[in-house]
């Protein structure tokens, strides 16, 4: 981005997330300068399929040496279907490339083993012949124990004996080898029973968070119990992303370091954004949030967060960052943003009065987007000249400025967050349908705000046309051409304390 600083930070690692009362599982962290993304390991269906499905079906053989080639941990005494926890290599399930670490068994040759304790999933597949069917599932939150290494810390030791006993805490795999009328050797060949379909172990997008006003802690909320080597990131929207453990305290301090540091960064940006607005004596100096001691507290040391900004001789305190600016004084504000981007500032003397003014614009915006339908925009993408439609019935569409030819479509419904640089590029993070996937798309414009006003006026006007109440209320208006209708940005009804906004 344009205002990315050299103080701004970019790392990725893999630690272990916990969301409430589940079991710890890897995640994958990306920290870019305006959000952090949390990533969990998939398996997902990469060719030969339009729709997404979560379960796989694989036959392989069992051969001499080596067995079916994998191992296996857990079991319905966990509360978890048995795993596969190893695959060996050059051996027919490494070998049928639908087959992964992580993955639950469901069925084998049709039979259900989802609620079978480890021993029996033993003795199924013992049993199982020289053929064999599995359905499996990857698990993305499987126990800790899972992840110990074949044998470690374990009592038993699995052998090729069928009287052998076998632990749901080891790699039960050596004694699946045996089978009396196993003629199978390594030459032979075993397909897959679905050839056309191509899996892959990916690392998908889970969750999503925006770096702008967001905060970090490594205390339990409300208390002074630090956690151990961990912290969590709470987006402005409230938006948590679960407690992140670090394997050593270095690695949490640098986390914690990186993350403050982009978050100051584009708290320094937005600042400057408001600030033009206002002479130098009524400057925001700085903002962000604090967690504050409750004095009145029925037990010691409870806290909660509050967000304060200093500006010129004054600090303000908000439960939440406030939209935009800190206005002024009077009850019932509301500024107005044309389309180049131009903020103007109006009061009147009787909140009835304001909300008037609210359903205007929102009429008035309804109205000028039902009349055009689309508006397109030419833009740069990967150094390519394209189209982005912005369309009220089919939502967003990108072209090839020369050819005509659709790149990418997405409803409105799918856009599930957007940032931009204040100067000409935007990045939309759109939810694919189909694997459910965050599908990032950065545009760049030579119109910024005028872009900016179409969208929101869009969004806007989708919004009005599910609303009975507006639609009853619907009655003849005289509408500007080209969306030229302001945009009503923010409705302050007391601006030293707390500020309603609303977009179009």
């Amino acid at each position: 981005m344009d205002f990315k600083t050299s103080n701004e930070e970019t790392k990725t690692g893999v630690y272990l997330l916990q969301d409430g009362n589940e079991e710890p599982f890897s995640i994958r962290l990306h920290l870019a300068k305006d959000i952090l993304t949390i990533q969990e390991q998939d398996v997902i269906c990469v060719s030969g399929e339009a729709f997404y499905s979560s379960e796989r079906t694989v036959t392989i053989r069992r051969q001499t040496i080596g067995g079916f080639g994998l191992s296996i941990k857990g079991g319905a005494e966990h509360k978890i279907p048995v795993v596969i926890s190893k695959i060996s290599k050059e051996q027919k399930a490494e070998l049928s490339g639908l087959l992964f670490i992580g993955d639950g068994i469901l069925q084998i040759n049709g039979i259900n083993v989802r609620s079978y304790r480890h021993e029996e999933v033993v003795q199924v597949l013992r049993n199982a012949g020289e053929d064999v069917t599995l359905t499996v599932s990857f698990l993305k939150k499987t126990p800790a124990f899972l992840k110990l290494p074949l044998c470690e810390d374990c009592t038993c030791v699995p052998s090729d004996q069928s009287s052998g006993t076998s632990s749901p805490l080891c790699d039960s795999g050596l004694h699946l080898n045996y089978h009396p009328n196993n003629t199978d050797t390594l030459s032979c060949s075993s397909w897959p029973t679905s050839p056309g379909l191509r899996w892959e172990k990916r690392w998908v997008d889970l969750r999503l968070i925006p770096l702008l006003h967001s905060r970090l802690s490594q205390h339990v909320p409300g208390s002074d119990v630090c956690r151990r080597n961990a912290f969590q990131v709470i987006a402005v929207d409230g938006v948590c992303s679960g407690v992140i453990t670090c394997p050593a305290a270095e690695d949490c301090l640098d986390w914690l370091q990186s993350i403050t540091t982009n978050i100051s960064a584009l708290t320094k940006h937005n600042v400057k954004k408001i600030n033009r607005n206002f002479p130098v004596n009524q400057q925001i100096i700085y903002m962000g949030w604090v967690d504050e001691k409750e004095q009145d507290s029925v037990q010691d040391r409870m806290y909660s967060s509050q967000f304060l900004a200093l500006r010129g001789s004054s600090l303000f305190k908000f439960s939440a960052p406030p939209d935009s600016d800190l206005l002024d004084k009077r009850k019932h504000c509301f500024s107005v943003q044309t389309e180049c981007g131009e903020d103007m500032f109006y009061s009147v003397e009787l909140e009835c009065e304001l909300l008037i003014w609210e359903k205007a614009f929102q009429m008035a915006t309804f109205l000028e987007v039902e009349r055009i339908q689309c508006k397109t925009y030419a833009c740069i993408m990967e150094s390519h000249l394209m189209g982005l439609t912005v369309d009220f019935s089919m939502g967003f569409v990108c072209f090839d400025a020369a050819s005509k030819a659709v790149l990418w479509r997405y409803k409105f419904s799918q856009l599930k967050g957007s940032s931009d640089d204040g100067k000409s590029k935007i990045k939309f993070l759109f939810q694919n349908q189909d694997n459910k996937a965050i599908e990032a798309k950065e545009l760049e414009f030579s119109n910024l705000f005028a872009v900016l006003h179409c969208i929101h006026a869009f969004f806007a006007a989708k919004v009005a046309c599910l609303d009975p109440m507006f639609l009853e209320s619907r009655g003849a208006a005289t509408t500007t051409g080209g969306l030229g209708v302001p945009t009503l940005t923010s409705v302050s009804c007391n601006a030293q304390t707390s500020q309603i906004k609303y977009s179009t």
